[in-house]
């Protein structure tokens, strides 16, 4: 079995050359994906609004694409790229991989827990997947199958996040943004243990908050540098929190002025 996963992992590693940021290859996906994946989320929210269960139905299919592409990655990784080594800076446990967790399991959760989970995936969804596709060095390989992976997950991102928010998933109001920043904070903590506890072993850094290395991120790498890394850390949390509260305020203001239409119309 194993000879036959390694033999298929082979046949699709198709080598290119890394491309660059703000390369025509990257334009090119930006300006066919995001609207892509815009039109397919509001063309499933008006189909889907008024039917709750094929909603979470949808959501769970999609945590399911993504955990089978998640998967081809970690393999392929790990025979292809690293050789049989695994590398734990991959682990699938960024605040990106969060939304394919959170839809896999929206079918066991209760009916209070599933706007919670459902405005996370918007906001910090939205998040996530705008932010990396104006920063995609991380996403580029020289491998066609990961390059690929990389802009078809957040682009799957942002059409769970839209999807969300067009099908009244979410939680509508500005002031509700406090009722997620408790499933936040325990992935922060998940993330955190993953790194301490996998330290032995390669260099974790889930959620970009190792408490080994200054944070990598454009900006808070240089505040790690200047101020320490907890302190760094902390800053950065507090700025993605502010992130995902600025899509949340962005997100209310947009589903109430189209209510407005509607009534007006």
């Amino acid at each position: 079995m194993e000879s036959i996963i390694v033999r298929l992992l082979e046949a699709t590693a198709w080598r290119m050359e890394r491309p660059a940021p703000y390369s025509a290859f990257h334009l090119v996906l930006l300006w066919a994906g995001i609207p892509l994946a815009f039109f397919a989320a509001k063309a499933a929210g008006k189909s889907f609004r008024s039917r709750p269960a094929a909603c979470v139905r949808l959501l769970f299919f999609c945590g399911l694409l993504l955990a089978v592409i998640e998967l081809y990655k970690q393999l392929f990784l790990y025979w292809i790229v690293n050789d049989g080594c695994y590398d734990w800076w991959y682990f699938p446990f960024q605040l990106c991989s969060v939304p394919m967790y959170l839809c896999l399991l929206l079918p066991l959760a209760s009916q209070r827990l599933r706007p919670v989970f459902c405005t996370f995936i918007q906001d910090f969804g939205l998040l996530g997947g705008v932010m990396a596709l104006l920063e995609p060095s991380g996403l580029m390989h020289p491998y066609w199958t990961l390059t690929l992976h990389g802009f078809f997950w957040h682009f799957m991102l942002i059409f769970l996040g839209l999807f969300c928010a067009f099908a009244s998933l979410s939680f509508p109001e500005i002031r509700s943004f406090p009722r997620i920043i408790p499933l936040f904070a325990a992935c922060c903590v998940s993330a955190h243990i993953i790194n301490v506890a996998s330290h032995p072993l390669g260099n974790a850094d889930m959620f970009y908050i190792s408490p080994y290395y200054p944070n990598g991120q454009i900006v808070f790498h240089q505040i790690a540098l200047k101020l320490g890394i907890t302190a760094g850390n902390l800053i950065y949390l507090a700025g993605v929190l502010a992130g995902g509260m600025a899509v949340h305020l962005l997100v209310s203001i947009f589903r109430g002025r189209a209510f407005k239409g509607l009534q007006q119309s």
